[in-house]
């Protein structure tokens, strides 16, 4: 059964093991709290758990959850950033729930999977409505968040690149 799982909770090796796979792609890594930036994982861990607090949250930043979608032998196939408020900012390019699957685990309905369960624990936190954006030449993307009942409410345009804006209903 897949679950998500608290950054708190996952194996640190497996966790390098996912990193490094982002990194042998040459791709970005989403969502970007995932992205060690040359930390050690504690470091790295300490980040997550201080974003997670008002009171120990960096400055210009918003409270927010980053958790693992695991299969039940521990692997992590993708993960989630789950902001609980928005800053100007994530209302125009970055949202509620940012979000990505592992370069060899993409096509395989994970991505839906995950937007599914961040929803849940955007229901959790009391959320009424939710904002997910994706590049909008990234049609894989918006069919995810379309089949988690995204609705499109804009195009914005962010350095030049056009991003699609999506609203769900909690």
């Amino acid at each position: 059964m897949l679950k998500l799982l608290a950054a708190t909770q996952i194996d640190e090796q497996e966790y390098w093991d996912y990193i490094d796979e982002w990194k042998n792609h040459a791709e970005q890594i989403v969502p970007s709290s995932v992205n060690p930036r040359d930390r050690p994982f504690q470091q790295w861990l300490d980040y997550i758990v201080a974003m997670q607090k008002p009171e120990t949250l960096p400055a210009n930043l918003i409270v927010a959850d980053t958790y693992f979608l695991s299969d039940p032998e521990a692997r992590l196939l993708g993960a989630v950033n789950i902001r609980h408020s928005l800053n100007e900012y994530l209302y125009n390019f970055g949202g509620h729930i940012g979000y990505g699957v592992r370069p060899s685990e993409r096509k395989k309905g994970y991505a839906t999977m995950i937007v599914r369960l961040a929803l849940n624990k955007c229901r959790e936190l009391g959320l009424d409505r939710v904002l997910i954006t994706c590049a909008t030449d990234n049609t894989a993307s918006a069919h995810t968040i379309i089949a988690n009942g995204g609705v499109l409410e804009n195009e914005v345009l962010e350095d030049g690149q056009p991003t699609s804006r999506f609203w769900i209903e909690l």
